[in-house]
């Protein structure tokens, strides 16, 4: 069973009332990431290749905390930390606006036990505009049995 949007607003910090949804909470954009060098992912271990943050762009008429992405994948931090509660278990789904405009997020499976601020796969398909701090993605959780908790290398990543 997935949880009520103010159940999930209790494990997401900071939050505004515009954030909570009736079955989630709404995620910020904090930092957009460009990959630039291979990563590697063997039966033993992983390594995230190099990246560097996009820079904000100072567009005529617009907010001075806007990136503009062309078409082309990038990696999003969002801007609020998660702690996904022991009995459950997370997932992130883009926001509609996303779609609407060609982009597309791509998420994994948030474990109970993990905290921090997670990333996501950001598809760009037409380029577009995202001001900094605007709600991109949803964190819904969902009951779910399990054994552990989350202890992994990602625990309190970018906090």
């Amino acid at each position: 069973m997935y949880r009520a949007g103010a159940f999930v607003a209790e494990y997401i910090s900071p939050t505004t009332d515009e954030q909570v949804q009736p079955n989630g909470v709404d995620l910020t954009l904090d930092v957009v990431f460009e990959q630039l060098e291979p990563g590697r992912i063997t039966r033993g271990g992983k390594e995230i290749g190099d990246r560097v943050a996009r820079p904000l762009e100072e567009l005529e008429g617009k907010a001075p905390d806007t990136y503009y992405l062309p078409a082309g994948s990038y990696v999003v931090r969002y801007g609020e930390r998660i702690a996904i509660p022991e009995g459950h278990v997370g997932f992130v789904y883009p926001r509609s606006s996303l779609m609407r405009n060609s982009c597309m997020l791509n998420t994994a499976v948030w474990d109970a036990g993990y905290e921090g601020r997670g990333e996501g796969l950001l598809q760009v398909h037409h380029d577009i505009e995202l001001e900094r701090g605007a709600r991109i993605a949803q964190l819904v959780l969902a009951e779910a049995d399990h054994e552990d908790v989350y202890d992994g290398s990602y625990q309190g990543e970018n906090l």
